[in-house]
């Protein structure tokens, strides 16, 4: 796992351009602590810098930016891709020879032999790279088929700079730097900025399963993009391609390819773990680990002084039960409280998702004794795990039997207690009946009961703020499209309607930036075995009840978890990588929150409506509503824009 940066401007001579990419890659060693490389052209045209995490090949045989034997194409790249010695061995039976041993002079050497589209089709990983092609004057840009990897690139004046991260972008002279207030809006709403956009005008996020080239024309750079893999498309082909065997062999192929999958992810020339929790997708992950290798996987889990918070005993369980090495660290309030004033720089850009916090605790725990952790990132959108994907549906089915107003009476009457007084209204209740933390839950119900349609309800589930977003500054008729538009055109089930746009957008932009900055902040790699596309498109062939049926979620991998953790180790209501925001913003956060929200500063900024956000927030300390994640995300972009 590494990081990387350049540009791709007028010339500007060979000892200009050095010492910026100096500067750029000073801000990647985080990402890459081994070594670190730049290269430029003779002319200062174009540069690359590099930093590395040994992964694969600790020797110079991996060091970037690296040159192909020809010389013609120099490579910076970020990631793994896991059948390189499948790739090679192709490369080597038609003639092509492989300078070391390491993937990236696997990838370099197809994509000098194959060119960019069929290497990018054959490989099987998680990446973004930058290629310059040193005959033709063209530089491209790629990433991987889910997002895993990140890619940001964009015209700063007339310079187009391209990295891994925003910090090293802005180490560029030609820096600017403007916020993106319709980004800022987006970001408000779900909590992360969705792609192709950034915070920063002029900035986009590659698309996930493309690349870019870009060359020299008429004296302007010109661009042309195109897509090697669609989510969309591939969900498409294969629910036209229906799996023809019964459930039994669903669970039997999805081991075979799970295990398959693991042990491709598994080489590394460097200590490697997983992350578990105790869920079924990490418990199914490390089980199935633990079946392909004949050595105890190192385990790793956190726990918190709030106990209804606390998932760690179920994790040791697991471990116990699956005999692996396991470790786990009883955090306090105060280890979280002081990671939360660092998080702007760990996350580059604004990025609200709370579960960054113990996602990157558990990161820093990891990487304490390995330099990979497995994770089970991607289930849920995979196998069909979120709530809503089950609730969804009951909910649109009641509504069409009941009238718009008669819901919004109801939701209104959810309102009526805060949820800590349905939490001790409903203490008695079965635990089979209650899932945790039902008070917050049904203020969650209250939102999107008044849902008009299965579009409208989704959007209240994953958004925040309802209509009233506090952004000031926007055009009167913005509107950004989203990857998953297309999504609600289709004759699907609702939970399948879900799922893909799920995986279109809250995957790439959410999940995998919160897991890869995460991981990064302390040189750790994590893997996702299930984001494999080769799994994705298996699972898109089955019957839509393999995943979800009769009110169960992930039918599918829970029939395989099974067949090696007992079902009373696994099974427990969902509740997520959480924590208790909203009192830390009644107690230990009130003074650093009030500092973020202090009105004479948000008026000075401009950037929001001081009287939603003051409103939000009383109402927030008076505990009559939990706002949370309202707050949450101004707060996120208030302490970024201090680490500005």
């Amino acid at each position: 796992m590494c990081g990387f940066a350049g540009f791709f401007t007028e010339s500007r001579g060979s000892c200009e351009a050095k010492a910026i990419l100096s500067k750029m890659v000073n801000a990647l060693r985080h990402r890459g602590p081994d070594s670190e490389g730049v290269w430029c052209s003779d002319d200062g045209v174009v540069g690359l810098a590099h930093s590395r995490l040994a992964v694969v090949g600790s020797g110079r045989d991996g060091h970037q930016p690296m040159r192909s034997a020809s010389g013609r194409f120099v490579l910076a790249y970020n990631g793994e891709i896991y059948n390189y010695s499948e790739i090679r061995n192709r490369l080597e039976k038609a003639g092509v020879a492989v300078l070391g041993r390491s993937d990236t002079a696997v990838l370099l050497a197809a994509c000098e032999h194959w060119g960019i589209k069929k290497t990018l089709e054959c490989a099987v990983g998680m990446f973004a790279f930058a290629l310059w092609d040193d005959f033709d004057k063209c530089l491209t840009l790629a990433r991987d088929r889910f997002g895993e990897k990140p890619l940001y690139y964009g015209y700063q004046g007339r310079d187009f700079l391209f990295g891994s991260t925003l910090t090293s972008l802005r180490m560029h002279p030609s820096w600017i730097g403007s916020i993106d207030r319709q980004a800022l809006y987006e970001f408000v709403r779900y909590d992360y900025v969705p792609g192709p956009f950034s915070i920063y005008e002029g900035i986009k996020k590659l698309r996930p399963g493309s690349w870019l080239e870009l060359r020299w024309q008429d004296g302007r750079l010109s661009e042309q993009h195109e897509t090697y893999w669609s989510a969309l498309s591939s969900i498409k082909y294969s629910k036209g391609s229906l799996y023809s065997g019964d459930f039994s062999s669903a669970v039997d192929d999805l081991e075979v390819c799970v295990e398959t999958i693991l042990r491709d992810q598994m080489r590394a020339d460097v200590p490697l773990g997983a992350f578990l929790s105790g869920g079924v997708d990490s418990s199914a992950v490390v089980s199935l680990m633990q079946r392909v290798t004949s050595r105890p996987v190192k385990t790793f889990t956190i726990g918190f002084d709030e106990t209804t918070y606390d998932e760690s005993a179920s994790a040791e369980a697991v471990a116990s039960y699956l005999g692996t090495t396991h470790t786990t660290v009883k955090l306090s309030d105060s280890d979280v409280l002081d990671l939360i004033p660092k998080l702007p720089s760990i996350y580059d850009e604004p990025f609200a998702d709370a579960s960054q916090i113990p996602t990157t605790l558990v990161s820093q725990i990891a990487r304490n004794e390995v330099t990979v952790a497995l994770s089970g990132d991607g289930g849920d959108e995979v196998f069909g795990g979120y709530n809503r994907y089950v609730w969804g549906p009951r909910i649109l089915s009641y509504g069409k039997f009941c009238p718009c107003l008669a819901r919004s009476a109801l939701a209104k009457s959810l309102e009526l207690f805060t949820p800590s007084t349905w939490d001790s209204l409903l203490r008695y209740l079965p635990n089979s009946f209650k899932p945790r933390h039902i008070g917050e839950k049904l203020h969650k119900l209250a939102k999107i009961l008044p849902a008009k349609n299965s579009k409208d309800l989704y959007d209240r589930t994953v958004r925040f703020w309802g209509d009233h977003i506090p952004v000031l500054g926007l055009a009167n008729d913005y509107r950004r499209g989203s990857p998953s538009d297309a999504v609600w055109q289709l004759g699907w089930s609702f939970p399948e309607l879900m799922m893909a746009a799920d995986t279109l957008t809250y995957l790439p932009d959410d999940i995998l930036v919160k897991i890869d900055r995460a991981g990064m902040s302390v040189g750790l790699e994590t893997r996702a075995p299930f984001l494999d596309h080769r799994l994705f498109e298996f699972l898109w062939s089955l019957p839509a009840e393999y995943r979800i049926s009769n009110g169960q979620s992930k039918k599918l991998l829970r029939h395989l978890l099974y067949r090696h953790v007992p079902k009373h180790l696994v099974e427990r209501p969902k509740a997520g990588f959480a924590l208790p925001i909203g009192q830390y913003l009644r107690g230990p956060l009130r003074d650093w929150a009030e500092y973020q929200l202090d009105p004479v500063r948000l008026r000075q900024e401009g950037y929001f409506n001081t009287s939603a956000v003051r409103t939000a927030w009383e109402q927030h300390c008076s505990g009559r509503f939990n706002r949370q994640y309202d707050l949450w995300s101004i707060l996120m972009f208030q302490a970024w824009l201090s680490s500005q």
